[in-house]
C-alpha cells in the first residue's frame, strides 16, 4: 500500500473510524465542528417581579409608596391580584414572548431594579421591576 494510502484510524465516542485518506477525515470533522453563524451564543431571558391591581389610580399610589422607602415584596403580597404576590410579586425566569407584549416590551427594555408603570395589560395594571436580564 501507497504511503499516502495507508489508513487513518481514530476514535470518536466509543466507536472506531479507518479512513483511507487523511485529508478527506480533515474535511469532515471541520464540516462536523461547523457552528451556524446565526446561532445566538447567549439567549436573551429575565427575571421580574410585579404587582398586579385593577385601577391606575392603585397603581400610581403603590409606585408612590415604594418611591418613599416601602418595600416591593411586601405591597405584592398585600395589594397583587396575581397569584405571584404570594412570592413578593417574583415571576422567575423567562425569555421573549413568554409574556404579553406590553410586559416583554417594558422588562426587556427597562434598566434593571428600577420600578417601572403603570403598565396596562389584559389583566389589569402593573408595577414591573426587572431583577436581572441577559442581553
Amino acid at each position: 500500500m501507497p504511503a499516502g494510502d495507508r489508513p487513518l484510524s481514530f476514535n470518536v465516542g466509543r466507536s472506531g473510524v479507518s479512513l483511507l485518506r487523511p485529508t478527506l477525515a480533515i474535511i469532515i470533522l471541520n464540516l462536523g465542528s461547523a457552528r451556524p453563524k446565526k446561532e445566538p451564543l447567549m439567549a436573551k431571558k429575565a427575571s421580574a417581579r410585579h404587582i398586579l391591581v385593577k385601577t391606575k389610580e392603585a397603581c400610581e399610589d403603590i409606585k408612590t409608596q415604594i418611591a418613599e422607602g416601602a418595600d416591593f415584596a411586601e405591597l405584592a403580597r398585600e395589594h397583587s391580584e396575581c397569584p405571584s404576590g404570594q412570592e413578593g410579586g417574583e415571576l422567575g425566569e423567562f425569555r421573549p414572548g413568554q409574556m404579553v407584549p406590553e410586559f416583554d416590551k417594558v422588562v426587556f427594555s427597562a434598566p434593571v431594579n428600577t420600578v417601572q408603570g403603570p403598565v396596562k395589560t389584559q389583566f389589569g395594571w402593573h408595577l414591573l421591576e426587572v431583577t436581572s436580564r441577559t442581553d
